[in-house]
């Protein structure tokens, strides 16, 4: 049996909870803002508490680090889930080194990769766009290159990188 490691939050009835009553429901939100919305509406409808209207967010489980506030956005509560969802862990360490700023789109366009090193980074550029090759057919060869000089230069503006495990390195580029 494999456990369910779907983003939930626990959303909780304001009212019951300040007459001292626990009230509330786990929601999945691997789902679109609407349906979470649906099932938020639901859990006041059926308060212990007459005409219940207010809810906040009491706990939150299978984020992967991601931080949700008390009063978070639904629909950015759906975007994220989707993401972590398409992106895992990579999506949920750029979430964390980038709070509440981070969004899918800067995500998809600032994520290069998940590498061994800084380094290996670095190398896997140089041959992806043809500079190993060039320096072959002039007779230099890539031991010649000192790839965490290079590295250190790239990483000071351009990259950032974050250790997430034995050679686990996402990479993300900071333009």
């Amino acid at each position: 049996m494999t456990e369910d490691r779907t983003p939930r939050i626990y959303c909780t009835c304001l009212s019951a909870y300040n007459n001292g009553e626990l009230y509330g429901r786990w929601i999945d939100c691997d789902q679109d803002a609407e349906a979470i919305w649906v099932e938020i509406k639901e859990m006041l409808r059926n308060s212990p508490e007459p005409d219940a209207e207010e809810w906040a967010i009491h706990d939150s489980e299978n984020w992967q680090g991601i931080e949700i506030g008390e009063y978070e956005d639904i629909e950015r509560i759906a975007e994220l889930a989707k993401a972590l969802a398409e992106h895992g862990a990579a999506f949920a360490t750029y979430c964390q080194s980038y709070g509440s700023d981070a969004t899918l789109k800067d995500f998809s366009e600032r994520y290069m990769g998940q590498y061994e090193s800084e380094e290996d980074f670095v190398y896997d550029q140089w041959q992806e766009c043809g500079k190993l090759t060039q320096l072959e057919q002039i007779g230099i060869s890539e031991s010649y290159i000192d790839w965490e000089a290079i590295a250190r230069d790239w990483f000071i503006d351009s990259y950032h990188s974050v250790d997430v495990g034995y050679k686990q390195v996402f990479v993300f580029s900071r333009h």
